[in-house]
């Protein structure tokens, strides 16, 4: 009994041990791919490119929940995930391979054939972006092979056992040290390396100069922010602008090599444009509120901002193009971003005299890397999976019938118009105000169009005309105001707009697939008696709970 008690005793610290070279090994296979990402392109990284083909490979419904339950966070969920699993994985290979070597090192060399068969899978992919991740699975087995080895290393005779069995625990020690220096070393290395290669991306924004437009933007209106405590401000700043993409590294494009290249039916003079041709035409500028398909009623994914930029419909006419109504063979404009992903929009719509824009400015600064520099497209009225292309280095007309883009491959629409929406900022949903004079705030959309009209009512009873703030045209959201003389209790608070067509805000509640959200937005609100607000502190006051 005793025997086996020692051979189960020297068993349990080596298959720990075993877990841990485990994951030293996959550390230093993903420090080896992190420097050969950062020589290739970032996006070649093992989990960068695992990640990217998850999501390409992900359910509509799956996306959608990700995004509703984890917002912009959803893409740091999804790196971690990948990271937990890799390293469970890492870990059981790291066990396997106390026992069996050979399987142990084939299981870590394997994830790096994962990683470069989801390099090689994602668009525009060369054969290169599959080489970090094939460095990284050799050097994973390599360096579980010289770390199960050691721990496997009997001590010579007559000398004295460690605890963990029959091994050298210093020399077994001095290497995982060694091993952990070294990897933590290239890893640092790799991103620094990243960082250099982007720095010239990031000096070429910074010294990005804009031209004055020759279409300047009139000043927005005075009255254009509604007077509420809690309401979004007019013009969205870049840092609180949503974003809602696939990206998971933001691309670093220098402005110095960027192209956009135009071609396809019905060009007749295809063109290739650098960021110094595009900048010599007219700009415009133009105040647009941006809207994602994904923002459920009453959601946080629409921004309003000043977009400063080419207009896009005389672009595509010097270089032939004529809308489908004048004859034109194309009905659909695909853009493509540099990490491949593509966005069809509306011919029709983009040269039907709305100020659709090949944007290079927002809020008076070159774009943001998050938003799309060096150059992105802005259409107002259209949902931003069929109009707002980040990153964009490609237009080719084409049409429906001939290809669909990424996201209608994926269940939602060709053509994405934006419906009427409204929504509460203020109160927020289980707020707690006192009884009396309350003030509903919020704001209305329905860009190309315009908000004519917002209307309130509380628990199911009439409409009331909300007061608007100052239009600044009908591309932006408008913001409103209703005073409510709030009585104790629980109540619920609904919104809905009127369009200047006359379309009123349908109250039918539809999810975000396959076209965008519908329905009225409410909060829930719980109103104290004021005799219930004095503090404890006064005389005769009693807390509140």
């Amino acid at each position: 009994m005793s025997g086996v008690q020692s051979a189960s005793g020297r068993l349990r610290p080596r298959t720990a041990l075993g877990a841990v070279c485990g994951l030293l090994a996959a550390f230093a296979g993903l420090a080896a791919a992190q420097v050969a990402a950062a020589v290739i392109r970032p996006e070649a990284s093992p989990v960068t490119a695992v990640g990217g083909a998850a999501v390409d490979r992900t359910p509509t419904a799956v996306k959608e929940w990700a995004v509703r339950s984890f917002g912009t966070a959803d893409k740091t969920v999804l790196t971690l995930g990948i990271v937990v699993v890799l390293a469970l994985v890492a870990a059981g290979a790291g066990v396997l391979a106390v026992r069996r070597t050979r399987a142990g090192m084939a299981v870590a060399a394997c994830f790096g054939l994962v990683g470069a068969s989801a390099a090689l899978s994602r668009p525009g992919a060369a054969w290169q972006d599959a080489l970090p991740s094939v460095l990284g699975g050799l050097v994973a087995a390599g360096v579980l092979y010289l770390l199960v080895r050691a721990l496997n290393r009997p001590l010579p005779v007559g000398a004295s056992p460690g605890g963990a069995g029959l091994m050298d625990r210093r020399g077994f020690g001095r290497l995982v040290l060694g091993t952990a220096a070294v990897s933590a070393g290239a890893w640092y290395a790799g991103r620094r390396l990243g960082a250099y290669g982007s720095a010239g991306a990031t000096a070429s924004r910074a010294g990005l100069v804009l031209p004055a437009p020759a279409v300047p933007a009139p000043p927005v209106p005075a009255g254009a922010q509604a007077r509420a405590p809690g309401v979004s401000p007019f013009l969205t700043p870049a840092r609180d602008f949503y974003r809602v993409d696939t990206a998971l590294v933001v691309p670093r494009v220098d402005a110095g090599d960027w192209r956009l290249r135009i071609h396809g039916d019905g060009v007749t003079r295809p063109v290739t444009l650098d960021l110094r041709e595009l900048l010599a035409r007219p700009l415009v500028e133009h105040d647009i509120t941006l809207t994602c398909v994904s923002n459920e009623v009453g959601g946080p994914y629409a921004g309003n901002a000043r977009w400063l930029g080419v207009r896009l419909a005389d672009l595509l006419r010097e270089v032939g193009v004529r809308p489908p109504s004048q004859g034109g063979r194309a009905d659909q404009l695909v853009a493509r971003s540099v990490d491949g992903m593509t966005i069809g929009t509306p011919v029709e719509a983009v040269m039907d005299g709305r100020e659709a824009l090949l944007a290079v400015g927002m809020n008076g600064e070159p774009l943001p890397f998050a938003h799309g520099f060096p150059v992105r497209m802005v259409v107002p009225g259209l949902y931003g999976y069929v109009s707002a292309c980040k990153w964009l280095n490609e237009l080719r007309l084409t049409t429906f019938a001939a290809y669909d883009a990424y996201w209608v491959r994926r269940s939602w629409a060709r053509q994405g118009p934006v419906k009427t929406q409204s929504r509460i900022d203020t109160p927020r949903a289980g707020a707690e105000p006192a009884a009396g004079r309350v003030v509903v705030a919020g704001v209305a959309w329905a860009q190309h169009r315009g908000i004519a009209r917002v209307e309130v009512r509380v628990d199911g009873g009439p409409w009331h005309g909300a007061r608007l703030a100052d239009s600044d045209g009908d591309d932006t959201w408008r913001q409103w105001l209703w005073p409510w003389e709030a009585a104790p209790g629980r109540h619920t608070v609904e919104v809905r707009a009127t369009d200047r067509t006359g379309a009123v805000q349908t109250g039918e509640r539809r999810g975000t697939v396959p076209d965008g959200a519908t329905g009225w937005h409410a909060v829930t609100v719980h109103v104290r008696a004021a005799d219930t607000v004095r503090s404890a502190a006064e005389p005769g006051g009693r807390a509140v709970h």
